[in-house]
């Protein structure tokens, strides 16, 4: 029976196990640039069968929280080279999120206090986190966006493109595509977000037009089997709304396959709650979507997250229903997760105090399973 800890072909790229540590914004990267302890962190992670970075902006227009890591300067690439030779040391693989928050901003972090772009200028329903002029942060009310023009799109679409190339340059082993959790590419899908009457909006093949446009563009930099994405059907994250989701992600899915994509991430209910949240009037069927994909000719392995355990990850394997399980917050707080979830041993709880911005403490400083020494 396949188990979350069998070895695991990613196009190509081999993995130690199943298990994928997903995405965690930790707000650590002053000027947008990972520290020192960045690579540690990872490195310490690296029995993973395979790491996703948290979401790294792929210009400063795409930023939308401080101090998280970018890919635009000489200085965060530097920055990213030391983490991904960390990681490949202790035998680890890791690929980086490309990430543009759209209007999920705040004009303090907009180059000189312009306001954020998205599909429409819809302000979206939640918060950001910034740092005050006492170097306190917090979360504040995100800012009202401004719509971004038809010839606008085309230097996003290469602004995602120089991104996974200045990653792959910085030793990654891949890059994700972030379309989820109403960020930029996710808010031009939604109706909810999107009100556009132009090529971008209205129809659903108007709305995926951008993302799609993404991913022929990213994949043509980064070649057959080193891209992935993620996407969040339902999630009410950021605002994101769409009153028909099925048909919607479907079709986003069928257009994916005709790319060599190495892995479609799926976040099944709301991020980081319900795993039945509905959005619509009917429940979501992630394994009609996931059909959708392979009927169109999609290869890519099939990654599901949110609230998984050592059960429900390994049912989700021998079922078929995934190939890769991806767990988020449990690895804040224990770097040994593969060895606990494989030894049976007790997870360590996170100090959510320190999830978001400090230094060491509570980010590098969870210590391994008492009496369990992890090979160097």
């Amino acid at each position: 029976m396949t188990s979350l800890f069998d070895a695991f072909d990613l196009a190509g790229l081999e993995l130690a196990n199943r298990i994928v540590m997903a995405p965690l914004t930790r707000n650590r990267s002053p000027r947008a640039v990972p520290p020192a302890m960045t690579a540690e962190y990872y490195a310490q992670r690296a029995s993973a069968g395979l790491i996703v970075t948290e979401g790294t902006a792929i210009t400063q227009q795409g930023q939308g929280y401080a101090d998280v890591p970018g890919l635009y300067t000489d200085e965060a690439l530097a920055g990213w080279r030391s983490v991904t030779d960390a990681v490949h040391a202790r035998g680890g693989k890791i690929v980086v999120q490309l990430w543009h928050v759209g209007r999920v901003s705040h004009v303090s972090l907009q180059a000189d206090g312009r306001a954020p772009v998205a599909p429409s200028a819809i302000q979206a329903k939640g918060k950001t986190y910034v740092i005050d002029a006492d170097g306190q942060g917090g979360f504040v009310p995100t800012s009202m966006p401004r719509a971004l023009a038809v010839d606008e799109l085309p230097g996003i679409v290469q602004d995602y493109r120089r991104a996974a190339r200045a990653a792959l340059d910085a030793g990654f082993d891949g890059v994700e595509i972030h379309g989820a959790n109403g960020y930029l590419l996710d808010q031009f899908l939604r109706r909810g977000a999107n009100e556009r009457s132009d090529a971008y909006g209205g129809p659903i093949a108007h709305r995926a037009r951008l993302l799609l446009e993404v991913v022929d563009a990213v994949t043509a930099e980064t070649g057959p089997g080193r891209t992935g994405i993620r996407l969040s059907p339902v999630t009410p994250s950021n605002d994101a709304f769409d009153p028909e989701p099925q048909p919607l992600f479907e079709y986003v899915v069928r257009g994916l396959a005709r790319h060599g994509m190495s892995y479609i991430h799926i976040i099944e209910g709301a991020t980081g709650g319900e795993r039945d949240y509905q959005q619509g009037q009917q429940a979501f069927d992630y394994d009609a979507l996931r059909a959708a994909y392979r009927d169109a000719g999609g290869r890519g392995a099939w990654m599901v997250n949110n609230g998984y355990d050592l059960a429900s990850a390994q049912q989700a394997l021998a079922s078929g229903r995934a190939d890769l399980v991806a767990f988020g917050r449990p690895y804040i707080s224990n770097p040994d997760l593969v060895r606990r979830l494989r030894d049976g041993l007790p997870l360590a709880e996170a100090d959510r105090a320190t999830f978001y911005g400090g230094g060491a403490k509570g980010y590098i400083d969870y210590p391994e399973a008492q009496g369990l020494v992890q090979p160097a």
